[in-house]
């Protein structure tokens, strides 16, 4: 048996030693095919897209969704007139053999909990990024899952200023989150006084009770204690409203009561074309009302209100008076308009940025690693010539660093820039006209 045994091995042996003869001495390909080159054969690279496809903010859910499929068909497709547009110019992902770019598309609902669970089943279906998710209280649990399974997560419109707080090493955000819009909201007032004596002096805040709304509202508290009270400005009242409410009456009665000269919201579209309503019907008003990325940058918000929704004003990242001078953007605009029937607005070029963003890190690592990608994402300049400022840089933090955002206001039911100075296309309208005269 033993003998049997031994002659058994050496057959095997020599077996073994004639197939590696035939394969001319060389290792097999999966011990020396890169990281790389095994990705240079996959035909289409998956990302997860978490947005409120359903819910309260399901109308903005769907034009979001709209702008990342625009970005999608150019990735995937050849756009000669987009030629300064990464990955516009020839179709699929290059470095990964024209692999094409797949977006799976998650609704959270507008839950917070079923973000996380969305965005771990997004991971589990393979994945190698996430985008998204809209509103801050579901993006926060949502990429704290990304975290834990070391997938990207490129965030485009979320605004709340703790998010690149909490030292996550897969997460980065494309929008100027509240604080910083905060400081130009303050900054728009002074120069509301100083150029055209508003006499602006006193500030409420009306916000949403979750992480979107807090923190706006935190970020008004800290601002005044840390610069703008020693300037003159001053904090008279806060009024925070339920996710989920369904008259303002009783909100719009305490923001009436306190008689401030600006009011700052932190709303979502059905919410803030609640207010304006009611502000109308209760005759507030305000010298001025700044908006936060939210509902007032949808432009469903002049189709809902007409006229009744000139001249509130909010910080955005997109107006149609820089689509002349922006041919890029004005191209993207198009495609964008034919899902929609819509001119983009800031929050959906924000989030149609992140697909680019995480689309071209994956292209450059030539990979589909999470930490491969997140290293390019964190040293990478993004060339992005449908924004002001033409460019994408993360900091330390995850925040971007190259902020395209500004002022705008709405006038005879369009979105026009009036800050600052040097993007502006036309001036501010200040103070706010009275119901009664408009």
């Amino acid at each position: 048996m033993k003998l049997k045994l031994a002659l058994l091995l050496v057959a095997i042996m020599l077996i073994t030693s004639v197939m590696a003869g035939c394969s001319s001495g060389q290792p097999a390909a999966s011990e020396t095919t890169t990281e790389g080159e095994q990705s240079a054969n996959v035909e289409k690279v998956t990302i997860g897209a978490i947005l409120p496809l359903t819910g309260g903010a399901a109308a903005t859910g769907v034009k979001l969704r709209a702008a990342m499929e625009v970005a999608q068909e150019i990735i995937n497709g050849e756009y000669a007139d987009l030629a300064n547009v990464p990955l516009a110019k020839e179709a699929g992902l290059p470095n990964l053999g024209n692999a094409k770019l797949e977006i799976i598309f998650a609704d959270h609902q507008g839950n917070p909990e079923m973000a996380k669970s969305e965005a771990e089943r997004l991971i589990e279906q393979g994945v190698v990024g996430l985008v998204g998710a809209y509103q801050s209280s579901a993006t926060k649990p949502a990429s704290q899952s990304a975290e834990q399974y070391g997938i990207p997560f490129v965030a485009g419109s979320s605004s709340s200023a703790a998010l690149t707080e909490r030292g996550l090493n897969y997460f980065v955000r494309i929008a100027p989150n509240d604080d910083i819009e905060t400081a130009m909201f303050f900054d728009y007032l002074i120069h509301l006084n100083e150029k055209y004596n508003a006499g602006i002096k006193t500030v409420a805040v009306a916000y949403i009770d979750n992480e979107f709304g807090v923190h706006a509202k935190e970020m008004v508290e800290k601002w005044v204690k840390e610069k703008y009270g020693a300037l003159g400005f001053e904090l008279v009242g806060v009024v925070p409203y339920a996710v989920d409410v369904t008259n303002v009456d009783t909100e719009v009665q305490q923001i009436k009561s306190l008689n401030a000269d600006a009011i700052f919201h932190a709303s979502y579209i059905a919410d803030i074309t609640m207010f304006v309503n009611k502000y109308k019907e209760f005759n507030v008003n305000p010298k001025a009302v700044l908006n936060y990325c939210g509902g007032f940058q949808d432009t469903q918000f002049v189709i809902n209100l007409g006229n009744d929704g000139d001249y509130f004003a909010g910080g955005a990242a997109f107006s149609a008076d820089k689509l002349a001078d922006m041919p890029e953007l004005a191209v993207i605009n198009e495609m964008y308009k034919a899902k929609t029937g819509a001119d983009l607005d800031g929050p959906a070029l924000e989030e149609f940025a992140s697909v680019m963003v995480l689309a071209e890190a994956i292209n450059i690592a030539g990979s589909l690693d999470g930490d491969a990608i997140m290293d390019v994402i964190k040293k990478t300049e993004f060339k992005a010539p449908y924004f002001a400022t033409g460019a994408i840089k993360f900091d330390s933090k995850g925040q971007n660093e190259i902020l395209a955002s500004y002022v705008v206001q709405t006038q005879n039911k369009e979105y026009r820039a009036v800050y600052p100075v040097d993007i502006a296309t036309v001036e501010p309208v200040v103070p706010i006209p009275e119901w009664s005269k408009r």
